[in-house]
This record gives structure tokens, sequence and C-alpha cells, in this order.
């Protein structure tokens, strides 16, 4: 929601004052909106004025500038600029070979920017009316769809085209051309909240997203259930293919444009495009100078769009061509200078040599992908609850960095030969798990993994469950020194160490390692219950101690369901006697 405000009534001309004040060298402030300031030494062109409700930056007044908007008509949120606003505004960009008002297909801004051209006519400025009609979703026949944010292709195609030089005639062509080849699907995953409003104009159901949103605040056309960005990527480029243009056979050239709403974060809008570009590529379809990013957004509206136009020789020109606004700068010239060069031969890298491995190690891997496999899917379950744990005090990404790691260490693994030992296997997967997991748990579970490999080795005869309780130990050292925590900081060792104590204490005893290991499991699990009552002395829920007391650590909660878990395994794939080798391999792979 809209939080800095003063007056709500107030909010767009208050953020239109305070944008004039930032850009006061490159724009500058007219009755209903904005004009670019001249540009010394250029002839004069065709005006492009631009506009409609505020609430969609960079569209409306960001895009002024050379190479795009002359100008461009500021509204209230949501809400078409008046008549009286639009001829102000293009009048005062008029620079004499008249204008092209452009603006999405809303009924508030075709009567108002009609209005406007007429009484422009009627005072001698010569006036053109481009509609953007680019929403699929919104009806079947073109004329009556809206404009979204397909509006920001067909604006830099004329703006790119009067900047040029072009008649009104032919940047009127252009931007008709334009819009006929454009067409763009979005979807929404939350409403957008209005300024002074305690409450969205929509909500998405749980679990849905809305399929044809509008940029005004609407809801998508019906909601449908979430997907991943793999699916989403799919729907949104099915769709668009569906609704090629007719004439467009011919041309495999298409401009792209992945908007964000206002809400979706960048990193968001990255993952799924490299999800669709590979769906543009499959169809044929070559991309040029792709846009990902916000530049036609809705408040706070969480969801994004995808725009397509279909380029032809002239729309691909002023698709490239150069641009200078606020919010959008384009420039051939550093365009070409990330070009890369033609890719010399690459040299192959050399293949990882797998140490020879005795039988018993051998086995003790086989064990130990099983313990893998069966981590993976339990991390992958809890997900959520350990990421909501570690939220109490921490960065709430326990969780999901746990499933990074061990997703990472057992696509390490399946890539390691059969004939691999443990000591080997294991190492993979530590090395894997600390890359790619990222953040203290990464680096804490990877080398931890290896250093429990490097204790069995490759080579044991027999693995006894001895040798597993050393493991363990050289397991947990690993983590005490770099981790610098001891028992009672509140960390995963809090269920770790007393895990090892009573592992040993059991092989001592005389029972099997799996009933040792799930013995020894259950009191790490009843340890890490207990640091609720603790106050972190290290990590990042350090400075919020307070905060933390009356909820358990998340690194050692995992840590108990990761050890349970790998008790479950144990007692599935190994036998009871005490000189297994297979057994005391297995529990080396999770301690």
């Amino acid at each position: 929601m809209t939080t800095i405000c003063d007056d709500p009534d107030a909010f767009a001309d208050d953020q239109l004052a305070g944008w004039l004040a930032l850009y006061a060298d490159r724009v500058r402030g007219v009755t209903g909106g904005v004009v670019a300031l001249p540009t010394t030494g250029k002839d004069p062109q065709v005006a492009v004025v631009i506009g409609g409700g505020s609430g969609h930056y960079p569209a409306f007044s960001g895009l002024v500038g050379p190479g795009l908007a002359t100008g461009a008509v500021v509204g209230n949120v949501f809400t078409s600029p008046s008549a009286a606003q639009v001829y102000s505004v293009a009048r005062a960009a008029d620079q004499g070979r008249g204008v092209v008002l452009s603006f999405g297909n809303y009924a508030g801004d075709t009567m108002n920017f009609g209005l406007a051209a007429e009484r422009l006519r009627a005072a001698g400025i010569d006036t053109r009316v481009v509609v953007v009609t680019d929403d699929v979703a919104s009806a079947d026949e073109v004329e009556r769809r809206r404009g979204i944010a397909g509006d920001f292709a067909v604006f830099k195609a004329m703006g790119a085209a009067a900047a040029a030089g072009a008649s009104l005639d032919e940047v009127e062509r252009v931007g008709r051309r334009a819009n006929d080849r454009t067409r763009t699907i979005g979807v929404a995953f939350s409403g957008c909240t209005l300024p002074g409003a305690d409450a969205p104009l929509f909500t998405v159901p749980d679990g849905h997203l809305g399929l044809g949103l509008g940029i005004h605040g609407e809801p998508g056309i019906r909601d449908v259930p979430l997907l991943p960005a793999g699916p989403l990527a799919a729907l949104l480029v099915d769709r668009l293919l569906a609704e090629r243009p007719d004439g467009t056979a011919d041309d495999g050239r298409v401009a792209a444009v992945l908007n964000g709403l206002g809400d979706t974060k960048y990193e968001e809008l990255f993952l799924l495009w490299g999800r669709i570009a590979p769906l543009l590529e499959r169809a044929g379809l070559t991309v040029v100078e792709p846009e990902v990013g916000e530049l036609v957004t809705s408040l706070d509206m969480g969801g994004c769009s995808l725009t397509l136009q279909w380029l032809d020789d002239d729309l691909e020109r002023l698709w490239r061509a150069d641009a200078a606004t606020p919010a959008y700068r384009k420039s051939a010239a550093s365009v070409a200078a990330f070009v890369p060069a033609a890719a010399g031969a690459e040299t192959a890298a050399a293949a990882t040599v797998v140490p020879d491995a005795s039988r018993a190690s051998r086995q003790a891997a086989a064990t130990a992908r099983a313990v893998l496999a069966a981590t993976d899917a339990l991390l992958r379950e809890q997900e959520h609850d350990l990421g909501r744990i570690d939220a109490v005090a921490g960065d709430g990404d326990h969780g999901r960095g746990m499933v990074k790691g061990i997703g990472a260490a057992c696509r390490a693994v399946d890539a390691v030969d059969d004939d691999a030992g443990v000591g080997f296997l294991l190492g993979r997967a530590g090395e894997a798990w600390a890359a790619e997991a990222g953040g203290t748990s990464g680096v804490l579970w990877g080398a931890a993994l290896e250093a429990f490999g490097t204790a069995l080795g490759d080579g044991a005869a027999v693995v006894r469950p001895t040798d597993v309780v050393a493991a363990v130990r050289a397991f947990a050292d690993a983590i005490v020194q770099l981790g610098r925590a001891q028992r009672g900081d509140k960390t995963l060792l809090d269920a770790l160490l007393p895990f090892a104590d009573a592992l040993d204490d059991g092989v001592r005893s005389g029972l099997a390692l799996p009933g040792a290991w799930s013995a020894a499991a259950e009191v790490a699990r009843t340890e890490a219950a207990a640091t609720a009552a603790l106050t972190p002395q290290v990590g990042r829920a350090r400075p919020l101690a307070a905060k933390s007391v009356g909820t358990p650590d998340a690194g050692a909660v995992s840590m108990g369901m990761v050890l349970t878990r790998v008790g479950e395994v144990l007692a599935v794939h190994c036998p009871t006697t005490t000189t297994t080798t297979t057994t005391a391999v297995t529990t080396g792979v999770h301690a």
C-alpha cells in the first residue's frame, strides 16, 4: 500500500511536483502534465503526447524525452486526465509540425483525448489520435481491447519516428502499424491499494493468479491456479502466439517486454524471462533487444505482463533507436558494446578422476545415495515451516537454503559413477552443497559432509559403527571450527553435539547402528526443541535475541529432522549387525 502520503486527494499532484524537481534539467511542468525541454540545435519535430492516469510510473511522465514522448498528460490516480489538461500539454509540446495523441483504450481517455483533439484542430494544430489496444484478454474484437504494457512499444515506435524527422502522416502510420502488431497478456498475483485506502481494490484467492489483468486496478478476467515459472511462461507465450497478428507470417523478429506491475521483484522477472526466452526461440522467433523491468505499473500490484511486437524492418529500426528519458535510456552505441565477440574454442574441462574404492566403501556409497534422496524429500516437505521458524529472529531463508543445498548435493552424486566410494561421493556432495546453497548453513553443511566423507575414506575393508561415530565427530568438529560456536549458543550444534554423544554411547553399549542412530536422533529432536528457551549468542539472530526466545533455532530443528530421517533409512537399508558396512556408510551421509 502507499505509505508515504500527506493528503490522499493530492497524491498525484504531490508526487509529480517532487518528480519535476528531480528532473528539472530535462522536463518542465505545464498545466496538466509535463513536456520535454527544447533540445539545442535540433529541428522541430512532430509532438508525440502520451498520457493517462497516475500510478503507472514510468508511464507516462517517465517516458518523456529525446527519442520517445514529447509530452505526457498526468491525470489523477487511475483517472483519465481532463480534455483541458490534454489540450494544455499538447499546446505546450507542439513544435509547429502537428501532434499525435496516444493512450490506452479506456472510455475516459478516449473521450477526453478525443475532445482535446477537436479543440487542437480548431486552434489550427493538426492532431492525430493513436489508441493502443494490445490486451488480448480484455476482448475478442481488437478495437475493443484495453491498452496495457503494449503502450510502451507503440509509444517507442512513434517517438523514434518523430525524432528521426518523420512527417505527421508517417508518425501516425507508424503508431497504427505498431499497435496492429503488438499483443500483451498479463497476470496478477495481488491487488493494488489506492493512496489513503486500507484495502486493495481486489484480491486474488490464495493459490491462484488473475489472468488478464488491467492496469487501473482491475482484477483478471478469471482466476486460475497459481503456476510455477515454467508453466506460467508457457501460458503467456502460448496465448500471445495464438493471437499472432495477421500479415506477420513471414516476420520472425519480435520486440519483447516482460513488465512488472509494481510489486513483483526484478529477480522474479529475470527468472521468468529465463523460461520465456527459450519458448520464443523454439517457436521460431528472434527476440530483438528485449526489455525486462517496470515500464507500465499499477501502483503496488503484484503481477507481470508479456508484450510481443512483431517487427518489420521499419519497426525494428525504431525499436533499436536511441532514447533518453528519466526512466528509460537506450543507445545504439552502448548496445553494440555488449555484443559478444566470436567465441573461441573452449578448453574442455579435465574429467574428475574417481579413486579406486573398496567393496565396503561402494556399498556405503549406495546407502549414502538413498539417505541423500530421502533427506531431499524431507526438506522440501518442511521448507516453509523451517522458513517460518527462521523468520522470527532471522531472515527466513533457512528452509530455502537447506532445499538448495540438498538439491545440489543430490545432483552432484547423481553425476558420480557407481564405482565411487563413500568418501569421494560425500566429498562431491559437500562441495556442491556449499557452492549452491550459500549462506552460513550452506558453508557449514558442505564442509561437514566433506569432513564426514574424508573420515570414512574409500579404502576400508569394513565400515564399522565406531567408524561412523568417528565420522560424525569429524562432521561436528568441522561445524564447530567454521562456525566458532558451542553448545548453548542456540545453533544447530545444540542438536548435533548431544546426538554425537548419544550415538557414541549407544554404539559402545552394543546397539546396532540403526538402533543407536534412531535413539540418538530422538535426543537431537528433544534438544532442538529445548533451544526455544535459549538466547542466541552468534549469527543473525543475536541482535534480535529477546524476540528469539520462545522459538527454537531453525538450524537445530532441521538438524533433528534430518538425523531422524537418516535413522529411518538405516532401518530399511542396513542389517542389524554392528559390523555392517552399509549401515555405517548411510549414517555418514547425513551426519
